[in-house]
C-alpha cells in the first residue's frame, strides 16, 4: 500500500520515496539489498517522521549498529524527513528458511547441487612449483578485477599453504548462518580460506578425503552471492586439492603461473596437461619474476632465465598473457596486505598484471555461458 501524507511545510513524503532510498542500503555481511531479502518488514510514515522496521537474520546480530546507521543516513536526506527511527527485531525461522532458500537459488537444503551462473567465470590458478607466486599473482589479479567495478572472490585453496588472507590484509572469524557461511572481504574481493579457521603459525595435517570435503564446503556452503570471477587459489602441484576441484567444477578455467627457469616451466606444462584430462580448460599462462631491473643503472637482469613463459604457453597452446617483473614492493604487499596494483599501481608490475586481468577476463568470459555445476560428491 502507498503512504502519502503531509510532511513539513507542502513537502510530502511517500513510502516509494523512502523504499527507493533503502535501495543503496546492504546487508554487511550478504552483500545485497535489505528489500531484496526479505529483511525490511516495514516503513511507517507520520508526518516528518519515518519508522523503518527491519528483520536482523539472528538474534543479537553484531552488525545491527552498522544496518542502522546504514538505514538512517539513506533515509534522512530525504526532504523533508525530520526524524528516521529504525526498528529491530530478529527474523522468525520461517523467515529465516526462506532467505537461506534465497541466498542458494531456491535450493531447500546444502545437498542439493549448487550452481554458479552463467556470468561466474570460475578460474583455477595453478602452478607446477611452489615458490613461483601464484599467490601473490593470484591476489593480484583479483584486485585488479574489483578495481575495475567486477564483483570477485578467491577461494584460498592452498590448505596447508594459505596466505591469501595475509595478501589481502584481511582477518576475522567468518559470520555462519543457517549453515551458510558468510566470506570475509579485502579491496573489495570476497575471500574464504583455511587460515581463517585456524591460527597461522598451526599446521594443518589432513589427508585426501579431509581435503575434498574441506574444498567441497568452500565451494558449496559459502555464500559467494553474485560474482563475476571466482579465483580459485590451488596448491603446487597436481595433487588431491587440484583433482577434487576439478571434480567438483568441471568445465572450469586454470589459468598457470611460472618463472622463466626451465625446471619450472616443465612442471607448469604437468599442471596445465592436468587440466585437459581433468575437464578444466587452460586459458592462459603469466610468467613471474621474468627480470629484475636495476633501480641504479635501469639495466634488466633475467635472474631466472628467459622464455620459460613462452615456451610452456606454446606447448599448452594458450596465450602468454603477461610477463610479470621482478619487484620489491610485490614483495612487501603480499607481507603487508597491500596487493601491487593497490599500492604502486603505475609500476610495470601493476601494469603487467593489470594486463593480465584483463585477457583473463577476455578468455573466460568468451565461451559460452552454461551454468557451472558443483558436482558433490
Amino acid at each position: 500500500m502507498r503512504i502519502k501524507l503531509r510532511a513539513k511545510g507542502t513537502v510530502v513524503i511517500t513510502e516509494e520515496q523512502v523504499r527507493q532510498a533503502l535501495r543503496a542500503v546492504m546487508d554487511p555481511e550478504i552483500g545485497r539489498p535489505i528489500e531484496d531479502i526479505g529483511m525490511l518488514q516495514s516503513i511507517a510514515i507520520d508526518g516528518g517522521r519515518v519508522e523503518v522496521h527491519v528483520l536482523l537474520t539472528i538474534e543479537g546480530c553484531p552488525l545491527k549498529d552498522r544496518i542502522t546507521q546504514d538505514v538512517t543516513a539513506a533515509v534522512q536526506p530525504l526532504e523533508g524527513v525530520e526524524h528516521v527511527g529504525v526498528r529491530l527485531t530478529p527474523m522468525s525461522e520461517e523467515q529465516r528458511q526462506g532467505l537461506v532458500s534465497t541466498l542458494r537459488g531456491g535450493a531447500a537444503t546444502p545437498q542439493q547441487k549448487i550452481q554458479f551462473p552463467p556470468s561466474t567465470s570460475v578460474i583455477a590458478v595453478a602452478s607446477g612449483k611452489g615458490g613461483v607466486g601464484k599467490s601473490s599473482v593470484t591476489v593480484n589479479l583479483a584486485a585488479a578485477l574489483a578495481a575495475e567495478g567486477k564483483k570477485v572472490g578467491v577461494l584460498d585453496a592452498d590448505v596447508w599453504g594459505f596466505s591469501v588472507p595475509r595478501m589481502l590484509g584481511v582477518s576475522g572469524k567468518p559470520v555462519g548462518f543457517d549453515n551458510m557461511i558468510m566470506p570475509l572481504e579485502g579491496y573489495g574481493v570476497k575471500v574464504i580460506s583455511m587460515g581463517f579457521f585456524v591460527p597461522e603459525d598451526t599446521p594443518v595435517i589432513w589427508r585426501g578425503p579431509m581435503l575434498h570435503k574441506a574444498i567441497e564446503q568452500f565451494l558449496g556452503d559459502v555464500y559467494w552471492g553474485d560474482l563475476d570471477f571466482l579465483l580459485c587459489d590451488l596448491p603446487p602441484g597436481t595433487g588431491d586439492v587440484s583433482i577434487s576441484l576439478a571434480s567438483f567444477l568441471p568445465g572450469a578455467s586454470m589459468l598457470v603461473v611460472t618463472t622463466p627457469q626451465e625446471a619450472a616451466r616443465t612442471v607448469a606444462e604437468r599442471a596445465g596437461r592436468m587440466a585437459e584430462r581433468t575437464n578444466l580448460r587452460p586459458v592462459g599462462v603469466v610468467e613471474n619474476m621474468s627480470w629484475f631491473e636495476c633501480p641504479h643503472c635501469g639495466e634488466r637482469e633475467s635472474i631466472f632465465g628467459d622464455g620459460g613463459g613462452l615456451e610452456a604457453a606454446e606447448h599448452l597452446g594458450v596465450p602468454l598473457m603477461a610477463q610479470v617483473p621482478l619487484m620489491p614492493a610485490m614483495r612487501e604487499g603480499g607481507d603487508t596486505g597491500t596487493p601491487i596494483v593497490v599500492s604502486h599501481p603505475d609500476s610495470p608490475a601493476a601494469e603487467a598484471l593489470r594486463h593480465a586481468a584483463t585477457a583473463m577476463a577476455r578468455a573466460t568470459k568468451s565461451k559460452v555461458g552454461k551454468p557451472l555445476t558443483l558436482m558433490t560428491s
